[in-house]
């Protein structure tokens, strides 16, 4: 693979040089490459004028404006889920109440709360089922709860998440003219780090709301309000501490809910950040590693001992485990439509495989 090789092939140079000559400029890159893509008949992508660099950040930016819609009917969705399924706990363990056995305040609150502490499996203990019927009932609605608890309120949970990382993002840059499109590119860039540290931010807040409302409100010392606290948001339950007061429960319903969710969200993006880290890690590893004669070799795609730009840019992929064997086995599909054999799809080619 020697430098007369690489000569007799001068139609893969440009890319070559392309490539090496914009990475330092990504602007550059970007306006270089709308350019290629402009249609024939100038750079008017549609009827009314707007060409392909303002039609891109108009759509970037409704994409803000449609994030908050989405979240909004996705929440309203998921709320009426979880509402009926609350409901239906609800009436059904109020009408067996007397089968329930523990420290009582008001029946209505008292099912609501024992259906809160069950679907989240905090299990306290401070109220148990008594009979056949209430032990069969509470049953099925811990596994229909914790079904619902991981495929719904972490669904909840991501699309609050989602809304949250544009406002981390500004509050970051307040002060700074950043663009909706440079937005959304750090939120893509560091969407799990921005993920993980809402989340373990909001979390903290719980934890201490929590501490306060059971020393002020269930007289609890300090400490002790910290070890539910922790017992709680953990599901671990022991039982010797919970809320007790019609008040407490009260806020149990909502406090329970968020806390334990926020916990298991917050274990899940630290896991994905470890792992994105290590991603990253083996990326630098991969670009950074000399070139031997055998990389040459196996990234030659085609076999016509020059490696091209996208052939490179293809073996490093794999390398990285972004593609398998079986993606770049895509390759063949192209030469087949390839009729010409030039390197390049064309509308004539698309016709010679058509009519074959």
């Amino acid at each position: 693979m020697g430098d007369h090789e690489v000569q007799q092939k001068p139609e893969k140079e440009p890319l070559l040089s392309y490539s090496k000559n914009h990475t330092s400029n990504p602007n550059k890159k970007m306006n270089d490459l709308q350019r290629r893509r402009r249609p024939p008949h100038g750079d008017v992508s549609s009827e009314n004028g707007i060409n392909k660099e303002e039609e891109n950040l108009i759509q970037q930016t409704l994409q803000l404006s449609n994030l908050d819609s989405e979240f909004k009917s996705k929440k309203l969705v998921l709320l009426l889920i979880l509402t009926a399924y609350l409901g239906l706990g609800t009436l059904s363990f109020f009408l067996i109440r007397n089968q329930i056995m523990g420290i009582q305040t008001n029946g209505f609150l008292d099912a609501l709360y024992f259906c809160v502490v069950t679907m989240t499996t905090v299990g306290y203990g401070d109220l148990v089922p008594n009979s056949k019927l209430a032990k069969l009932l509470a049953s099925v609605y811990v596994f229909t709860g914790m079904a619902l608890v991981g495929m719904i309120m972490s669904k909840a949970a991501d699309y609050f998440l989602e809304k949250q990382e544009i406002l981390l993002v500004r509050a970051i840059h307040m002060g700074e003219k950043v663009s909706p499109s440079e937005l959304l590119e750090e939120v893509e860039a560091q969407k799990v780090k921005y993920k993980f540290l809402i989340t373990l931010a909001v979390l903290l807040v719980l934890m201490m709301v929590g501490t306060v409302f059971l020393h002020l409100v269930e007289n609890l010392e300090l400490l002790d309000a910290f070890y539910c606290v922790c017992s709680t948001v953990t599901t671990l339950g022991y039982g010797d501490k919970s809320f007790s007061t019609s008040t407490g429960r009260g806020f149990a319903v909502f406090w329970i809910l968020s806390s334990t969710i926020c916990l298991a969200q917050f274990f899940y993006y630290l896991a994905e950040l470890y792992t994105e880290g290590r991603q990253k890690s083996l990326v630098r590893t991969v670009l950074s590693r000399k070139l031997l004669r055998s990389d040459l070799e196996a990234a030659d795609l085609d076999h016509d001992n020059v490696v091209s730009a996208a052939e490179f840019i293809v073996y490093k992929l794999k390398e990285m485990g972004r593609i398998s064997q079986q993606d770049i086995s895509i390759v063949d599909a192209f030469r087949k439509l390839d009729y010409d054999k030039s390197g390049t799809l064309t509308e004539a080619d698309l016709g010679y495989s058509g009519s074959s």
